[in-house]
C-alpha cells in the first residue's frame, strides 16, 4: 500500500509513510472487510460511512505538515483510522463523530490498538468543531462541506492549516486552507468524493 498507492503518487512526508506502515489498517474495517483493507479505494465500516482511500488519508495528513506536538482536531472519526495516523504525527488529537455507534467503534478500535493515549473520541456535531480544546493547530475534515464552516476557522490556531473537502453531495474540492497573522489564504490540493458533512454548519 505504501509503495504502490502512496509514493507513487506523490505523497514524499517520510513521518506519514512511517505511520502508515506501522497502522494496520485492517484493525480499523469490519472482518468481512479486512480482504479489501489495503485496496486503492473507500470500504465500508457501517451507518452508511466510509473509511477513505489510503492515499486520501496519506494526503490530508501531509497537507497538514505535523511535526510532532500540535494540538489537532478531526472531524468525522469514522472507524478511527485516520486519529491513529494523525495521532502518530501529532501531539493530541480530538476526534469528533456525529454517529454515536461509530464514534464508539472508532473508540473501541483505538483503544484495541494501543493508539488511544493522545486522542479523545467525541459524540458530537462536528460541524461546529469542539469549542473545548480550541484553539487547534490543525484540522482535519473527513467529510465533504458545502462551504467552509465558520465555526472551524475561529477554532483554528493563527498560524494553523485546515484541510476539508468542498463541494457539493458527490464532487468535492480538496482545499487546504492556511491562516497566517489574522489572513486566509486557500488552495486546492486534488479532486476528491467524500460523503456529505452533516450537522449545524454541513449539510442540514
Amino acid at each position: 500500500m505504501v509503495d504502490t498507492q502512496l509514493r507513487r503518487r506523490g505523497i514524499r512526508d517520510e513521518r506519514v509513510l512511517a505511520a502508515m506502515s506501522q497502522i494496520a489498517r485492517e484493525d480499523f474495517v469490519p472482518p468481512e472487510a479486512r480482504f479489501s483493507a489495503y485496496g486503492d479505494e473507500p470500504v465500508q465500516i457501517g451507518y452508511g460511512q466510509t473509511i477513505s482511500q489510503p492515499y486520501m488519508t496519506a494526503l490530508m495528513a501531509q497537507e497538514l505538515a505535523l511535526r510532532g506536538d500540535e494540538s489537532v482536531l478531526e472531524v468525522g472519526s469514522g472507524c478511527g483510522y485516520a486519529a491513529a495516523v494523525l495521532g502518530a504525527l501529532a501531539g493530541f488529537v480530538t476526534t469528533v463523530e456525529i454517529i454515536p455507534g461509530l464514534a464508539a467503534l472508532a473508540a473501541n478500535n483505538l483503544a484495541r490498538t494501543g493508539r488511544d493515549h493522545n486522542i479523545r473520541v467525541i459524540a458530537a456535531d462536528g460541524a461546529v468543531g469542539a469549542w473545548g480544546g480550541a484553539p487547534y493547530d490543525a484540522l482535519s475534515v473527513a467529510a465533504g462541506a458545502p462551504e467552509i464552516p465558520a465555526s472551524l476557522l475561529e477554532q483554528l490556531n493563527d498560524p494553523g492549516i485546515l484541510v476539508i473537502p468542498v463541494g457539493d453531495f458527490k464532487d468535492q474540492e480538496l482545499r487546504v486552507v492556511r491562516k497566517q497573522s489574522g489572513r486566509i489564504e486557500q488552495s486546492v490540493a486534488t479532486l476528491c468524493r467524500f460523503v456529505p458533512l452533516r450537522g449545524g454548519e454541513g449539510w442540514r
